[in-house]
């Protein structure tokens, strides 16, 4: 029962500093072995601080990858939102531009409709003085020839 308790705490720590007694025969070979543990200890801490620091390291740098990740989705939704808001812009000054486009199409309209109303009250020949219209009360009437004297003179011809 104590041997393996021994065993279990000291025996790999024992073994190897026996060994190195034996191998180097320092004149105090105690102190050496008491020195030889106590260094041990430190690197036996050391190692597990190193593993430590190692799965800290190991932790922090998923942590890092996780927050690039959500950075880098975070300007993809940026930039998604900043195009959803420029088609919805264009959008909108598409529909202004309709708007407006509508609303002088009415102007042009009415005022036609207001031209057309005034020249309702005006005569024919007042009309017609306009710039480009045919100046109707000018315009000689010549008497066409009826049908019957079109073929009277094919008649005669023949």
């Amino acid at each position: 029962m104590e041997s393996t308790y021994l065993q279990k705490y000291l025996g790999t720590c024992l073994t190897q500093g026996l060994a190195e007694v034996a191998r180097v025969r320092p004149l105090d070979p105690i102190e050496y072995l008491a020195l030889w543990i106590c260094k041990y200890k430190e690197n036996v801490n050391m190692k597990k601080q190193r593993e430590k620091e190692m799965v800290d390291l190991q932790k922090e740098r998923e942590l890092a990858l996780m927050e690039q990740e959500m950075l880098e989705r975070l300007r993809a939704e940026e930039l998604l939102f900043q195009q959803q808001q420029l088609a919805f812009q264009l959008e909108l000054e598409m529909q202004e531009k309709e708007k407006q486009k509508a609303q002088e199409l009415q102007r042009a309209q009415e005022q036609l409709e207001k031209e057309a109303a005034v020249d309702s009250g005006k005569t024919l020949a007042e009309i017609s003085d306009r710039y480009g219209a045919p100046n109707l009360s000018r315009v000689v009437e010549l008497e066409e020839p009826l049908l019957s004297d079109v073929t009277l003179n094919v008649d005669q011809d023949l």
